[in-house]
């Protein structure tokens, strides 16, 4: 098995994010700069983490879009590559067309760093398939802008498909519909602002980001 995690300038889980992969997934996990113009081979995920990429300047998440790796990961997300973004990843995958709608400063314009609780609306995509349908979850947040927007008929959509894969179960960030993930049409990309890599282990202060590393092996073996 065999994955890649994008760094940008201002990435700064990266190194999260790979770890996480490495020791659930036991994959073979290459960090690929962005300057890249293409990546690894035969590769099972893609990750990108979250962070400040280009120190969120512009649009969160809009220069790193326009970064040269980007064209090699729409392309390998194209292909079926199951592709991960996590906070700043979900930002760049909405800018890059892989998702819809856009990520905002949060209401009331202020940071947001702690534990949130989270209900789990598909458990049947490749990321969520070791999670129940309404269960509720702990996952950490650490955004300022993670106010997903989109308008009425694209979350009319994304709802009737069943694309919603998470949403908050309590106030967070004034996210429409309290939308804190999303899947693309083809189920293989995921953008979530919650961190699932920073809740793997009990030392942690829990471990419900665990399984969805843990279903994505299921899925990709």
């Amino acid at each position: 098995m065999r994955a890649a995690v994008i760094q940008f300038p201002g990435s700064n889980c990266d190194r999260d994010m790979a770890v996480a992969i490495r020791q659930i997934m036991g994959a073979e996990t290459s960090l690929v700069w962005h300057r890249e113009i293409s990546l690894p081979d035969n590769l099972d995920l893609i990750a990108i983490p979250g962070g400040f990429s280009y120190g969120d300047y512009l649009r969160s998440g809009a220069m790193a879009a326009r970064s040269p790796v980007m064209q090699a990961v729409v392309a390998a997300a194209h292909r079926g590559v199951p592709v991960l973004g996590v906070c700043n990843g979900f930002q760049i995958l909405t800018e890059a067309g892989l998702l819809p709608g856009a990520l905002m400063r949060n209401s009331g314009i202020r940071f947001v760093c702690r534990t949130v609780r989270l209900t789990v609306e598909n458990s049947q995509s490749i990321f969520t398939s070791q999670y129940d349908s309404g269960e509720s979850i702990a996952i950490p947040v650490a955004h300022h802008d993670g106010n997903y927007f989109a308008d009425a008929e694209t979350l009319d959509r994304i709802e009737g498909e069943g694309r919603i894969a998470f949403r908050y179960a309590e106030p967070v960030n004034g996210s429409s519909r309290d939308i804190a993930g999303i899947l693309n049409d083809s189920g293989n990309v995921l953008g979530m602002m919650p961190h699932p890599e920073r809740m793997i282990e009990d030392v942690h202060g829990g471990s419900d980001g665990r399984r969805l590393f843990e279903g994505l092996i299921r899925q990709i073996a």
